[in-house]
């Protein structure tokens, strides 16, 4: 009897890195309602949040020990919701406009693009020399990041993107095309401060932590261009051959 109450139970900690990922699923998923209302700010916002969390369910499961092939599973069709579907809608219904045709193309690409991403990365994901290094192509979470640049611009007041969204939709589906690329981005694990750079490190974490209940857009933006200004020397590189 003791036996068989040990089988039929399960540890806490063994069940938290996936309860993380459903609520990551979930605020992905409210985001989209609030898309549908008008709410941009806060289903950006939420989008956001999502993200965050996405980086913490990893990082929890492998410091508990509790990675599994479920948890993997589900931690993909979570990320193409929160970082494939949620961006896309979000985007077309801020700046493509419902009637503009070539605009849902552009959603479709980059949508598509996050699932072919998530795909590629589970059949990848034991090739553990790719993951400590680099990742191939731009993680789901930083696409979406990318693929909301054109809401961040507008709600810092920066630039009216409403009035470009042929220019919008084009960023859209680039972002996208970077997605399933195969430029070598950068891995948080491979990152290595320097001794010097640590004072550094630390101003910069308080004027981040200061814009972001002060000037949280024009924050997303500045991340957001110190990302692409990171990405153009590997995409220079791998020129004529990003999608071989």
């Amino acid at each position: 009897m003791v036996v068989r109450r040990s089988q039929d139970q399960l540890p806490f900690l063994l069940l938290l890195p996936n309860l993380v990922t459903i609520s990551g699923m979930c605020l992905g998923l409210t985001s989209i309602r609030y898309t549908m209302v008008g709410r941009f700010e806060l289903a950006v916002a939420l989008l956001m949040l999502a993200a965050v969390i996405d980086g913490l369910d990893g990082l929890i499961a492998r410091r508990l020990r509790a990675t599994s092939d479920f948890g993997a599973e589900l931690d993909s069709l979570s990320d193409f919701l929160c970082f494939g579907v949620a961006p896309g809608l979000l985007v077309y219904r801020f700046g493509l406009g419902e009637a503009n045709a070539l605009g849902w193309i552009a959603v479709l690409v980059f949508a598509a693009a996050g699932c072919l991403r998530l795909a590629r990365f589970n059949v990848m994901r034991g090739d553990e020399a790719t993951s400590k290094t680099h990742f191939t192509g731009v993680p789901a979470p930083a696409g979406a990041m990318l693929a909301l640049l054109p809401v961040f611009l507008q709600l810092a007041g920066l630039i009216d993107t409403r009035q470009m969204p042929g220019l919008v939709g084009v960023w859209l589906a680039l972002v996208g095309l970077l997605m399933i690329s195969r430029i070598p981005t950068l891995s948080p694990k491979a990152l290595r401060v320097p001794r010097w750079g640590v004072g550094g490190l630390f101003v910069g974490t308080v004027i981040g932590m200061g814009m972001i209940v002060t000037r949280i857009w024009l924050l997303a933006v500045v991340i957001d261009v110190i990302y692409v200004a990171l990405l153009l020397p590997a995409i220079w590189k791998m020129r004529g051959r990003i999608l071989r």
